[in-house]
């Protein structure tokens, strides 16, 4: 199960601390996450369920790269958003709204936030996919409006703190 993530810094404005609370509502309420990002439209990692595992993080078997931590799947959301919009330009579909990818061991599912930037899930085999994308939805409906380039800012400067 994902872990409720955590503020880094005591000096967050009301809006990130407010993103926060929003992520670790989403990870509480729905069974089967197992970790979440929001990542912005360059691809840097803004907000996480599990800030304290990222990138610095080494994996306990000692091989190089943070198998399963946020960084990896900030870099899978960020992969799959590029994809997706370069597949929607290509095919005249209009804005991606929402990708999801099952697997046997679990899913990914990827939405876009409206300023550019994406909310990834990677969930488990049996969770309720509805459930998922439908409070996934609420989140984007939620948090959208106040990814501001000055929240940004803000919460990858946290992210990093965390590192």
């Amino acid at each position: 199960m994902a872990q409720a993530p955590t503020t880094h810094g005591k000096g967050l404005s009301s809006q990130a601390q407010n993103l926060h609370w929003l992520l670790t509502n989403l990870v509480d309420e729905v069974p089967g996450i197992r970790s979440v990002a929001v990542v912005s439209s360059d691809g840097l990692l803004l907000l996480s369920s599990d800030p304290d595992r990222t990138a610095a993080t080494a994996r306990p078997d000692g091989d190089d790269g943070p198998k399963g931590s946020s960084a990896d799947l900030a870099t899978i959301v960020s992969g799959l958003g590029s994809l997706t919009h370069g597949a929607a330009k290509l095919m005249d579909g209009g804005d991606v709204k929402q990708t999801m990818i099952t697997m046997d061991e679990g899913s990914v599912f990827v939405m876009s936030i409206s300023d550019g930037s994406l909310l990834g899930v990677h969930a488990a085999p049996d969770c309720d996919m509805n459930v998922v994308a439908y409070h996934m939805a609420l989140f984007v409906g939620r948090a959208g409006h106040v990814l501001t380039p000055e929240l940004r800012s803000e919460l990858r400067m946290s992210m990093e703190g965390a590192q």
